[in-house]
C-alpha cells in the first residue's frame, strides 16, 4: 500500500480516439518537438555566433528561446513514451519534477518578458544612458533573478506537495501541472495562499510592469520623430505578441484547474495542447522574422538572402 501512494497513473484525456491514433499523434508530437529544438537552436545559435547581436536585447532573446527548448524538454519526452505505452504511469515524485520545472520556466518567461521591456525602455526612452544602466553585470543579475526567483518560489509548493497525503491516484490531464492538488486528501490553505502569491510574483506583476513600460514607449515614441516610431514599433511588437500569446495559454491553464468537471475532454485536450504546441513554435518565427537583424542573419543561413 506505500508503494502505491507513491503512484501517480496519468489519463491521456480519458478518449477513445487518442489511443486509437496515437501512432498518428506521436508523429506530430514528434515532428513538433524536433521543429521546436530546431528553431529556437537556431536562432539562439545566430545570436552567440554573430558579434552584432552581442546586445542586451537579442540576449535576452537568446534566453527566452532556450528557457522555450527547457520548457518544452521538460514535457515533450515524456508524453511521446505515454503515447507508445498501454498505460501512462509516473511517480508521485517524478510527477513533482515535471510539475516544478512547468510552473518555473513559466515563471521565468515571464519575468525575461519583463527584463526585455526593461531594456526596451532604456534604450527608447533613455538612450543617453543605455550604456551606462544595461551594463554586462546588470544583464547577468537580471538573467539569474529571472531563473532563481521563481525556481525558489515554486520550490516551495512543490515541497509541500510532496508532503501531503494522497487519496486519489489519477489525473486527468496530460503532464503533471497544479491538477496535481486534486490528488491531495485534504486541500491545503498553505499551498493556496502560496500559489497565488506566486501567481501575482511571477505573472501578474511582471504582466502589470511590462504594459506599464510599454505604456511609457509608445506615449514618447509617438511624440518624438519617425524614427524613434520605427524602432519602437520593430522592437516592441513582437515582444508584445509574445507576451499577449503566452498570457492567454497561462489562462487556459487556470481555467483547466478551476472548471476541469465543467468542460468536456475533448476540449480539456485542445486547450492543454495549446500550452505546449503554438507558444514553444510561436517565439522563434516571431523573432526569427519580425527581428530584421535577426532575420537578415537567417536568410544568409538558409541561403536565401536577396542579391542584388
Amino acid at each position: 500500500m506505500g508503494e502505491e501512494v507513491n503512484i501517480t497513473y496519468l489519463i491521456f484525456g480519458g478518449h477513445v480516439e487518442v489511443h486509437k491514433y496515437r501512432y498518428l499523434y506521436f508523429m506530430v508530437l514528434f515532428t513538433v518537438y524536433i521543429l521546436i529544438l530546431c528553431s529556437n537552436s537556431t536562432i539562439v545559435y545566430l545570436i552567440w555566433k554573430h558579434r552584432d547581436l552581442h546586445e542586451p536585447m537579442y540576449i535576452f532573446i537568446a534566453a527566452l528561446l532556450l528557457n522555450s527548448v527547457l520548457y518544452s524538454t521538460n514535457i515533450y519526452p515524456k508524453l511521446l513514451i505515454d503515447f507508445l505505452s498501454e498505460q501512462q504511469i509516473i511517480s508521485y515524485q517524478a510527477c513533482l519534477v515535471q510539475f516544478y520545472m512547468f510552473y518555473a520556466l513559466g515563471g521565468s518567461e515571464f519575468l525575461l518578458l519583463a527584463a526585455m521591456s526593461y531594456d526596451r525602455y532604456v534604450s527608447i526612452c533613455k538612450p543617453l544612458q543605455y550604456p551606462t544602466i544595461m551594463t554586462k553585470r546588470t544583464i547577468s543579475v537580471i538573467l539569474a533573478l529571472s531563473w532563481l526567483v521563481p525556481a525558489c518560489e515554486v520550490g516551495g509548493t512543490a515541497t509541500l506537495s510532496a508532503n501531503q497525503k494522497l487519496c486519489g491516484f489519477t489525473l486527468k490531464v496530460i503532464f503533471c501541472n497544479n491538477s496535481i492538488y486534486k490528488l491531495h486528501c485534504v486541500p491545503s490553505r498553505a499551498l493556496s495562499i502560496l500559489g497565488l502569491f506566486i501567481l501575482l510574483n511571477v505573472a501578474y506583476v511582471p504582466m502589470i510592469f511590462i504594459l506599464f513600460t510599454y505604456a511609457k514607449i509608445f506615449v514618447i515614441a509617438y511624440r518624438s520623430s519617425k524614427e524613434v516610431r520605427k524602432k519602437a514599433a520593430e522592437t516592441c511588437l513582437p515582444h508584445l505578441l509574445v507576451l499577449i500569446n503566452f498570457s492567454l495559454l497561462c489562462t487556459y491553464d487556470v481555467i483547466l484547474m478551476r472548471l476541469e468537471s465543467d468542460i468536456p475532454k475533448i476540449a480539456q485536450l485542445v486547450m492543454t495542447l495549446q500550452l505546449i504546441l503554438y507558444h514553444p513554435l510561436f517565439n522563434p518565427i516571431i523573432y526569427g522574422l519580425k527581428m530584421k537583424e535577426i532575420s537578415k542573419h537567417l536568410k544568409r543561413l538558409l541561403h536565401i538572402d536577396k542579391k542584388n
